[in-house]
């Protein structure tokens, strides 16, 4: 793609799958707090806005901090056991890498679960940023996050792409004014994704080689 010069990648759903582990936990919390146990796509559905968010909706909020306590400390162990990359992430990310391209996470997944990821599945060295959406005043789908990438490398939105798989992604880098691609490997399903209207939308990671 000419001009550009960034890329930025959201990571649960488009670069890895932890959906094991994030039900995993979600479910052993709801046990421990004795509320009921909810399905995997429930629980699927829900991801992507941050931990907080995924729990408040299923307990009393007078429950909230006693479940995001519990929830953490087990998904630190869950994410080891429960997490995996989705096909070819590592080739497509070297090849962009080699191609002499800047590369970022944008996620609003919590920083310290983001970094167990990235090391643990070894993704770490590929990324020039890796930016949480706990360091900032505002989660996806409000584009700070893009917007704060940006401006770290002095870059412009038509020279930045960003790659995401929910609707909250294509509202973020459609405020951010940067082209989004979107793989339908997480959250949203591909008719919602179509009334976003991103730039494009793709079966599978590695379809992003055409594309760029």
């Amino acid at each position: 793609m000419r001009g550009i010069k960034l890329i930025i990648f959201d990571l649960d759903g488009t670069l890895l799958n932890a959906y094991p582990a994030i039900i995993s936990s979600f479910n052993y919390t709801m046990q421990k707090l004795n509320y009921p146990r909810q399905d995997a796509l429930t629980i699927r559905r829900a991801v992507g806005w941050g931990d907080e968010n995924l729990l408040r909706p299923f307990i009393k909020e007078k429950d909230l901090s006693c479940a995001l306590s519990i929830y953490r400390k087990h998904h630190q162990s869950a994410l080891l056991r429960g997490s995996r990359l989705f096909p070819k992430v590592e080739r497509v990310l070297a090849y962009l890498k080699d191609k002499g391209y800047i590369l970022a996470v944008a996620s609003n997944r919590p920083s310290r679960f983001s970094w167990i990821l990235l090391r643990h599945l070894k993704l770490k060295k590929y990324f020039d940023c890796i930016l949480c959406a706990d360091k900032l005043k505002h989660p996806k789908p409000h584009p700070e996050i893009i917007d704060k990438i940006m401006h770290r490398f002095a870059l412009k939105p038509e020279q930045t792409l960003y790659v995401g798989d929910m609707i909250i992604d294509a509202q973020a880098g459609k405020a951010a004014n940067v082209k989004t691609i979107l793989v339908t490997t997480g959250s949203s399903l591909k008719s919602e994704m179509k009334k976003e209207r991103p730039w494009c939308i793709i079966k599978r990671i590695l379809d992003l080689l055409k594309i760029v």
